[in-house]
């Protein structure tokens, strides 16, 4: 199985996320690709399908992956039902990490507890 046939989920996923400036390559069994995230969440995304196929330290795929927005971790447009707390625990893995998502957006929120759909939210760097 070449690398790239390997990694094909990953290259979808780049795919779907919208990576740019992306470039695959394979020489001599190593699977070679780069390109652009819009945040640090995209490029962890890539990366953990990365170690997901690989393992912790592949030798078959590097990738060379930088990041557009540095200033956040992610924006989250809000959907109906969502709670600060769901998406806290989405992004960073922990529910009470809220309060800084709350910090990062108390120009367009005054309340913890009242978010709406279709506001978007900056998820910001911890």
């Amino acid at each position: 199985m070449s690398a790239k046939a390997k990694y094909q989920e990953v290259l979808n996923l780049g795919e779907q996320l919208g990576i740019k400036d992306g470039a695959v390559n394979e020489e001599g069994g190593v699977l070679k690709i780069k390109g652009t995230a819009t945040n640090q969440y995209e490029k962890n995304q890539i990366w953990d399908k990365i170690k997901e196929i690989g393992g912790e330290s592949p030798s078959d795929i590097q990738a060379n992956i930088s990041v557009e927005d540095t200033s956040v971790y992610a924006r989250h447009t809000v959907k109906s039902g969502e709670t600060l707390g769901k998406i806290a625990k989405h992004y960073y893995g922990d529910a009470m990490k809220y309060k800084q998502i709350f910090a990062a957006n108390t120009n367009i929120l005054k309340n913890p507890d009242v978010i709406h759909p279709d506001q978007e939210l900056v998820i910001p760097n911890l």
